[in-house]
């Protein structure tokens, strides 16, 4: 049975079975760099689409009652000083997973970008 083109990152040959018509399997493959890093992107990252903004919509909602009630002498300054201490941190939290998620995406666009120069050169270093 045939065996990919592609060479791991460990340098080794690749073992997967190549796409029909193709020397390549699905990792390998260079016209799926695209389609691959579409599918990674999402893989578990996010939770489900949107859900940064759910979360941040609903510490607005959150520093608004606590606004209104410690402002109208319902909730003590106090608690309501640690419970905004602990939204600050919340959102910390998410600004990092941010961070973190396009860090992630600028590196799977920086390796398309070497392995697409490396193809171009007659080099392919594979996935």
């Amino acid at each position: 049975m045939a065996k990919c083109s592609g060479i791991t990152r460990a340098g080794t040959a690749c073992k997967g079975i190549p796409i029909s018509g193709s020397q390549w399997c699905y990792v390998h493959h260079p016209d799926r760099i695209e389609e691959r890093q579409r599918h990674g992107s999402k893989g578990g990252k996010r939770g489900g689409r949107g859900r940064p903004r759910r979360e941040t919509e609903a510490i607005k909602a959150l520093l608004e009652d606590l606004t209104e009630r410690v402002l109208s002498g319902a909730l003590p300054t106090g608690p309501a000083a640690v419970a905004n201490q602990l939204t600050n941190s919340r959102l910390r939290a998410l600004e990092q997973e941010r961070k973190n998620k396009e860090t992630e995406e600028l590196e799977s666009r920086i390796e398309a970008l070497e392995q697409a120069q490396e193809r171009g050169t007659g080099r392919w270093r594979g996935a």
